[in-house]
């Protein structure tokens, strides 16, 4: 079924863009984002004793507030009372629970702070890498928080809010059936445009290129598996980008792999710098010059319950406490990845907690009867609050099957919204099979994928 928007000709399209983009500029970056940009540019190089007193100061805080109006965290046991900010951090920390992402999804209510009003809470949902949907609430202190984050990663290498940016990433700006360019929006208002990752088939790649080359830009940010698309097509038709003529390309919501890195950096021009972030608001990592990712300390605490050790690494599931969400504290919370983090300092020469990689978003395409390869699916859960975990399955181009745990309240009113937003991203030639089951099968790791695909 066609939405008002999809009906809308291109130009009331773009329209509505900029009016998303007005929107997205004032939940993002009011007053209180240009204070904690600058705070973040002033301690970004500080040393590490310095960086693990705010900690310090910051987790201090965190419990103290939490134990008071938090239902879930009313026993949480006090603080270290070590004169050693690292010391006092780690022995905090030993003393609390891991939170789990199932104790947190049965019991999200409990975890909402009582001393912020319910006019100021943000509500939203996550699937992550599993197709578990979790209920997430937060404030517009913790939009700006995460945003600062991003931001101070972009000012390090030039990159002003104004300038003018290419994204591709997954939200649904061209309707899945427009069979015909452009297959991208203007945000007027963000200086922003957006293109479909919907639309990316062989046919269709050469407009994309094409547009690539015509539009004016400084930055391109988006999810690597599209980038990817779009710069193999750019090198295909021996048509990259001249070196120097954009400044960055920032990439995030997947993981960044070593080929789609170069295929990329040669296609653009210029250099990839990685984020990991998470919904939740409870982890931000930022890229340095040695494509190692930083913790961003002022943000929050990641430890690594250890399964492999060397004398270089440790490396095992993540476990984050985040000091951004004012509304739903995470304190030792499994985020579900997993990660490698390094004993030594990074030879970039920032101070700090720095990891190699992080896993646990690394999902197969779907591509459709067309050619059309799809990536970064699990936005299709994030609404499906009745779906406990889900995954999709492909053998072959023709077809998929959505495996999926249903809980009690599943019916036929929720498998036709589900159905309705896998078309609105794959169309309508791909046959569909939902198959509800107990359970679904980890891989070797103890996660699974949101998708798993043989398809050629």
């Amino acid at each position: 079924m066609n939405t008002l928007y999809d009906m809308l000709p291109v130009v009331g399209q773009n329209a509505a863009c900029t009016l998303a983009g007005v929107y997205r500029a004032y939940t993002r970056h009011p007053r209180i984002f240009h204070r904690r940009l600058a705070e973040l540019k002033r301690t970004r190089d500080l040393p590490l004793d310095e960086l693990y007193q705010l900690q310090w100061e910051q987790l201090q805080k965190m419990v103290s507030r939490a134990q008071t109006y938090v239902p879930h965290y009313r026993d949480l046991p006090e603080c270290s009372s070590a004169s050693d900010p690292s010391v006092a951090i780690r022995e905090t920390l030993d003393r609390m629970p891991l939170l789990t992402k199932e104790v947190y999804r049965e019991n999200a209510q409990s975890f909402i702070s009582a001393d912020i009003p319910k006019r100021s809470i943000l509500r939203g949902r996550t699937s992550g890498t599993t197709g578990t949907a979790l209920p997430l609430y937060a404030s517009a202190r913790t939009v700006a928080e995460e945003y600062a984050t991003v931001w101070r990663l972009r000012d390090a290498h030039g990159v002003d809010l104004q300038d003018s940016h290419l994204t591709f990433n997954g939200q649904l700006i061209v309707p899945v059936k427009q069979t015909k360019p452009p297959y991208w929006r203007n945000n007027m208002y963000q200086r922003q445009i957006l293109f479909s990752i919907y639309h990316m088939t062989t046919r269709n790649l050469g407009d994309y290129v094409g547009a690539i080359h015509d539009l004016e830009f400084s930055y391109v940010d988006g999810y690597p598996s599209a980038l990817y698309q779009a710069a193999r097509a750019m090198l295909e038709q021996g048509r990259p980008l001249e070196k120097g003529r954009m400044k960055a390309i920032f990439t995030s919501s997947e993981s960044l792999l070593a080929y789609q890195r170069e295929t990329i950096e040669e296609a653009f021009g210029a250099s990839v710098w990685d984020r990991y972030g998470t919904a939740e608001f409870a982890v931000s990592m930022t890229a340095c010059s040695e494509k190692n990712l930083h913790v961003d300390m002022e943000f929050g605490i990641v430890e690594v319950d250890v399964l492999e050790e060397t004398d270089e690494y440790v490396r095992g599931p993540l476990v984050v406490t985040g000091f951004a969400n004012d509304v739903t504290p995470f304190i030792r919370y499994r985020i579900g990845d997993y990660g490698t983090r390094l004993k030594g300092e990074c030879p970039c020469g920032r101070a700090g907690d720095v990891f190699s990689d992080v896993d646990g978003r690394s999902d197969d395409f779907v591509i459709t009867p067309d050619g059309r390869k799809i990536g970064r699916l699990d936005h299709i859960f994030k609404d499906q609050t009745t779906v406990v975990e889900a995954q999709i399955r492909q053998t072959t181009r023709e077809s998929i099957n959505i495996i999926f745990v249903p809980d009690r309240r599943f019916g036929p009113k929720e498998e036709k919204g589900l159905l309705q937003e896998v078309r609105s991203r794959l169309g309508d030639e791909i046959e569909i099979r939902l198959l509800p089951v107990e359970s679904i099968p980890r891989e070797a790791n103890g996660k699974f994928r949101a998708v798993k695909s043989v398809a050629t």
